[in-house]
């Protein structure tokens, strides 16, 4: 087995000549130690800047950076992790299931790809193809050609699947958003929940029946997000969703997920501190729930901590009886001012390494999926602050480069794996 010094080496040396450039193809594409000890109180977070990540269009192109061609062959550096090197491989090993969210276009059209993700992943979530926006061409039909796909697969290799997700307040198809009056909407929520879960009933690890409902400075009652969802069928609309899984699906997991909960920041804490307590009025209200999902797109060079906060946080859903899952977990190196490859991987691998660090020290969470898997597509090269940020260099967020092999994140995320003491 290669070293993982010459892995490193060899992934660094295929990577150096990237540069900017036009791409036509229809791809979708904690911090370190003197970092994470950093006081200063950055700038305010643009507003609402997790939420771009939608269902991808069909002729959509997730990265302005022109890769190549995707590898013809498995590159010796990923085989050599394959089996009991493999992520899903150490973290069965540690009460816990390795995921990535993947593009089913790339599944169907990269055969690699599919090697890759079948040997390293036990689990799978489509990015976008089980959002309203992919699965809803018009009110009265569904199209779930490209989702039907992904369990097949998911089938054929053994793999368990995640379902995200059911109700979105950036997914809304525009023969919705711009027509509900004509609707009733909320009659159109139930029969959408039932046919989607009912459509894969006893196929489903989990289900994020709602994501992102939370936005306190929206000036709302009880903090939730003004919302298409909100609008139309009133702050009821989360009950009646997870109530409706329930009835459609009595095996799934049923996940509420939620950003920006991560850091000991003011922000984070209030954001923390209300989506608990929008837990806590469910469970009040005999609403059905199983699990909250931490979206976990963290940043390298952050000048905030992972720690307290988010140790009592995960401590506070585990008292709750609830499960915990990493479910979308990427590292923004946007805020990076070096250009140096090997510095900027290592700095990203200690921010997977110390986030996970801490996340996974607490028995309850009990999954980890990273949104992606290759550099190659990576929805932060389209992110929301990398063209003003970093607009000629390429993330370097995932645990395989645009070539598949793996690197240093890879090893970070592994080593976490085994260094849980639970």
């Amino acid at each position: 087995m290669p070293t993982r010094r010459k892995l490193l080496s060899q992934s660094l040396q295929t990577c150096v000549g990237l540069a900017a450039s036009s791409l036509t193809g229809g791809l979708l594409s904690a911090t370190t130690p003197a970092l994470a000890q950093t006081q200063q109180k950055p700038p305010a977070a643009a507003p609402d800047e997790m939420t771009v990540n939608s269902a991808p269009h069909p002729d959509q192109v997730y990265s302005h950076y022109d890769f190549g061609p995707a590898p013809a062959t498995l590159p010796p550096e990923a085989r050599a992790v394959e089996g009991g090197h493999s992520l899903k491989r150490h973290a069965q090993k540690h009460a816990l299931i390795a995921g990535a969210a993947v593009v089913v276009h790339a599944v169907q059209t990269d055969p690699v790809f599919q090697q890759l993700i079948a040997g390293q992943y036990d689990m799978l979530v489509p990015t976008g193809e089980l959002k309203w926006r992919a699965l809803r061409p018009s009110a009265t039909t569904y199209d779930f050609a490209a989702s039907d796909a992904l369990f097949a697969f998911a089938a054929k290799h053994h793999m368990r699947m995640r379902g995200h997700t059911l109700v979105w307040h950036n997914s809304v198809p525009d023969w919705l958003q711009g027509s509900a009056s004509k609707y009733d909407v909320r009659q159109l929520l139930i029969d959408h929940i039932h046919t989607v879960m009912g459509r894969y009933r006893g196929r489903v690890h989990s289900w994020d029946v709602v994501n992102e409902a939370i936005l306190p400075k929206d000036g709302q009652p009880n903090g939730l997000r003004k919302s298409f969802w909100y609008d139309t069928i009133g702050p009821d609309y989360i009950d009646l969703a997870f109530r409706t899984a329930r009835e459609a699906d009595a095996h799934a997991k049923l996940t509420y997920n939620d950003y920006g909960v991560e850091y000991d920041s003011d922000e984070d804490a209030e954001r923390r501190k209300v989506i608990l307590a929008l837990l806590r009025g469910m469970q009040e209200r005999k609403v059905p729930l199983d699990a909250v999902g931490i979206q976990s797109h963290i940043k390298a060079g952050s000048p905030y901590t992972v720690g307290k906060g988010f140790t009592d946080y995960i401590e506070s859903l585990r008292s709750m009886g609830l499960e915990v899952y990493l479910t979308e977990l990427d590292v923004n190196e946007d805020d990076l001012t070096y250009n140096d490859l090997q510095r900027r991987d290592h700095t990203v691998a200690e921010t997977y390494r110390q986030y996970l660090d801490v996340a996974l020290a607490n028995p309850a969470v009990k999954l980890m999926l990273t949104w992606g898997v290759s550099d190659r597509r990576t929805w932060l090269n389209n992110g929301p602050t990398h063209h003003r940020k970093q607009p000629n260099r390429p993330q370097r967020s995932l645990p395989f480069d645009s070539d598949y092999r793996p690197v240093e994140a890879f090893f970070a995320i592994r080593d976490s794996f085994d260094s849980r003491k639970l």
